[in-house]
């Protein structure tokens, strides 16, 4: 049977243990057998709730043995988020770690409405404390994932076609829930054959560490290539700052892709000579407002960076900066596209015209790695590609006019929350769940820590306003960095007249959320 693998020979590090080719063979095999035993075939899905462990990969390995999809769930997701992705993506089964970091995961998966478990058919339970499985889990069979790696290995099932999906990942606009990305088999396997030689995980003796989650494009584009190339991955399933020093160390990582706040993290620690085996890396810029400045310090600590960009739509490292070339064209996010079929334009966001060099509108690509559509949103497909195929990417860029881009900035409202983008809209909605609440806006707000949500609340009638009962109700249902910082009760939001009816003014609402975050660190 052909696998993603295609004859690699990676190997896997996790908690100290080592998995060479030979067992991740063994066991992916054996997982594809459990997962046809349970009933699942091609065009299913399968949800993978899990941190970077084995296990994440060769469930995902597996299915893509067999055409089923994968359905990539954040750890950090509570009720609402998870009812929501298993819901519309149709999931036939679910693979969780209920005991991870002490959260109660069972707890989340019983608060989910019933009808958005209306496809669920199986649960696979994944723990690490050898504690017994229940037979059942939110009323459907649960199984336990040791055994099911044990199964023989399957004898017959359909050979996977390059047009299978093979994973969905959530991503978000400016308005409305997150839309779940399909990728095709072709576009994982064919982006991480032009990663691997582009970032050097294909030269001898390439370890990563494997930091970045793999329910994001930006971790799971890092593993693929990795894992198509025959690297070395070091895992790990919570990042701690001083383990993952150690990690590089012991096991002497070459290469490290991460956002700006993790690398500035390792240099405050007094640990920066740990990173001696590493030979550079690429990031993003969630944090630092000089991305020149944070390049040129890098190099104080024998780090070459090199500016990145990617998305859900298009996978991560869809482009990089040159190595090697000065700290200001190196530095900032963009680069040139890693596939020679890949292409980027820039055009005026209201004509579809094409721009002047150095002159910003909207980043529009193409290429190979690009995503097969919106699961189960064809009005959003087609809103998002132009007649020629092109991606409309919702970002603010410039031609450099040499082959090379400049991410300048959303063009929307999307948030960059503690690494993921987020969707206000979604955050709204759940907030707006609250009895006491009438409508609200959530903005982002430039702080120490990153861009954080403040949240505006126009309160129901006759409702007494509780910003802790809000930040309460948010923190259930809601990732912790989706969580606003402020919930501000108003009695109207600040609008402007426009043709289509009164527009609620979000730069007002931000400059606001500003200003209360300042009066309070005064």
């Amino acid at each position: 049977m052909s696998t993603m693998l295609n004859g690699a020979k990676p190997t896997l590090i996790y908690d100290g243990k080592v998995m060479d080719a030979a067992q991740l063979e063994r066991v992916v095999h054996g997982f594809a057998a459990a997962l046809h035993a349970l009933g699942l075939r091609r065009d299913d899905r399968l949800a993978l709730w899990l941190p970077n462990c084995p296990a994440w990969l060769i469930a995902h390995l597996a299915a893509c043995q067999l055409g089923v999809m994968t359905m990539a769930v954040n750890t950090r997701f509570r009720s609402a988020e998870v009812e929501d992705v298993l819901a519309r993506s149709g999931a036939s089964a679910l693979l969780y770690w209920p005991g991870f970091l002490g959260i109660d995961f069972d707890a989340i998966l019983a608060d989910i409405e019933v009808d958005a478990l209306a496809s669920l058919r199986h649960i696979v339970v994944y723990r690490e404390d050898g504690k017994p499985v229940p037979r059942q889990v939110s009323g459907r069979p649960a199984h336990d994932y040791h055994d099911l790696v044990r199964f023989d290995a399957l004898a017959i099932a359909p050979e996977p076609r390059a047009d299978d999906g093979c994973i969905l990942f959530t991503t978000s606009g400016t308005t409305g829930v997150p839309k779940l990305a399909l990728h095709a088999r072709a576009s994982i396997a064919d982006h991480a054959d032009i990663v691997a030689p582009a970032f050097g995980y294909a030269d001898p003796d390439t370890t990563l560490l494997q930091a970045l989650p793999l329910c994001g494009t930006f971790g799971h584009a890092q593993a693929m290539a990795g894992l198509r190339a025959g690297a070395r991955l070091v895992l790990m399933s919570a990042f701690s700052l001083e383990r993952a020093l150690d990690l590089i160390r012991d096991y002497r990582v070459t290469r490290l892709n991460g956002a700006d706040s993790m690398f500035e993290d390792m240099w405050a620690s007094g640990r920066a000579g740990d990173l001696a085996s590493v030979l550079g890396g690429g990031f993003a810029a969630f944090v630092t407002p000089d991305p020149e400045d944070f390049a040129s310090r890098a190099e104080q600590h024998g780090l070459e960076m090199f500016g990145l960009y990617g998305m859900s739509e298009v996978q991560a490292l869809f482009s990089r900066q040159a190595p090697g070339s000065p700290v200001e064209k190196r530095a900032h996010g963009g680069g040139r596209p890693v596939a020679p079929a890949a292409a980027f334009r820039i055009c005026d966001p209201d004509t579809g015209a094409l721009m002047p060099v150095r002159t910003a509108g909207e980043l529009q690509l193409k290429g190979p790695s690009m995503m097969r559509e919106y699961f189960g949103n064809p009005e959003a497909t087609a809103g998002a590609l132009t007649a020629d195929g092109f991606l409309r990417t919702g970002d603010l860029a410039h031609d450099e006019g040499d082959g090379r881009f400049r991410y300048l900035a959303r063009m929307g409202d999307s948030l960059r929350l503690g690494g993921f983008i987020a969707s206000p809209a979604e955050i709204e909605a759940y907030i707006d769940r609250h009895p006491s609440v009438e409508t609200s806006q959530v903005v982002g707000v430039d702080s120490s820590r990153g861009t954080v949500p403040v949240a505006f609340v126009l309160p129901a009638r006759d409702a007494a306003f509780d910003a802790d009962a809000l930040a309460a109700h948010s923190a259930h249902g809601l990732a912790r960095y989706k969580v606003p910082v402020r919930f501000v009760a108003v009695t109207s939001f600040p609008t402007t007249p426009s043709p289509n009816g009164e527009k609620i003014q979000r730069v007002k609402l931000r400059e606001m959320a500003a200003e209360l975050l300042r009066e309070r660190s005064d």
